[in-house]
């Protein structure tokens, strides 16, 4: 049997990962590749993969408005990839979907691909689209607003509510998580943060800072359209002069209550 398989991920060194790991597997073809969400439905409509290897994360459109995007009647086995554990994995079990946490392990990726060989020797039926849609459904549901913050640090699991971070800052493809006391790297970027972290909670006040207003102990206008914000911690954060429109409707609603 020979599968036609796509690619889709942001990461150019993701993308050959799995290509490298897929050199085991002589019965599968890769016959495209994409690195965004729109990319990925022109390709996926015009070639008809079998099997779809599908990052959950990228920069724009997730890998379920991929999916949502599809005729769910025709979707491909999917094995969904990601460094982002907090998307509700469970899920993942529950709907009987595999998924492969980054970075890919040889063992791990074989025993997801000979699962969905086996699933694709099955005629594919409205039992696994129905898997799919309920998998969507579960993560769009928890994921609404983001509570806790699951890490890892020397094979331990840690969490971390989202109330008691002070402020998140930029690091690259990671943000650092600043308590009262600590600092946590955490793997996401300002702009997921932005969107998953309470809206009445947390303000976006320069590219590389979310402040939690429960922690702004005093905040300054400076000249230049700039605020400055002393946080409980001690630290001052400077915003950048463009968000000033966002910071003024935000103290409106929410720093009076």
């Amino acid at each position: 049997m020979n599968i036609k398989a796509v690619i889709v991920d942001d990461e150019f060194l993701a993308r050959q990962r799995i290509l490298k790991l897929l050199e085991a597997h002589d019965d599968i073809e890769v016959v495209a590749e994409a690195k965004n969400a729109e990319q990925a439905i022109d390709v996926i409509h015009e070639r008809e993969p079998d099997l779809l290897f599908l990052d959950i994360q990228m920069p724009g459109q997730d890998g379920f408005y991929v999916l949502r995007r599809l005729n769910i009647k025709k979707l491909p086995i999917t094995i969904f990839t990601t460094a982002y554990d907090q998307f509700a994995l469970d899920a993942f079990q529950v709907n009987a979907l595999d998924y492969l946490l980054k970075p890919f392990e040889q063992d791990r990726f074989d025993e997801s691909v000979v699962r969905a060989k086996d699933q694709l020797r099955l005629e594919r039926n409205s039992v696994y689209n129905k898997h799919v849609q309920n998998l969507m459904d579960s993560v769009a549901q928890n994921d609404e607003v983001l509570k806790t913050f699951k890490l890892k640090d020397k094979g331990r699991e840690l969490y971390v509510k989202a109330d008691d971070v002070q402020f998140l800052e930029a690091a690259g493809n990671y943000v650092v998580l600043h308590t009262s006391d600590q600092q946590y790297v955490y793997r996401a970027t300002m702009n997921q943060m932005e969107s998953t972290l309470d809206k009445e909670e947390f303000l976006r006040i320069h590219r590389s800072f979310l402040v939690n207003r429960r922690f702004v102990k005093s905040y300054q206008y400076l000249t230049g359209n700039e605020f400055n914000f002393t946080m409980k911690n001690g630290k001052d954060l400077r915003s950048a002069k463009s968000q000033k429109p966002v910071i003024t409707q935000f103290m409106d609603l929410y720093f009076t209550k």
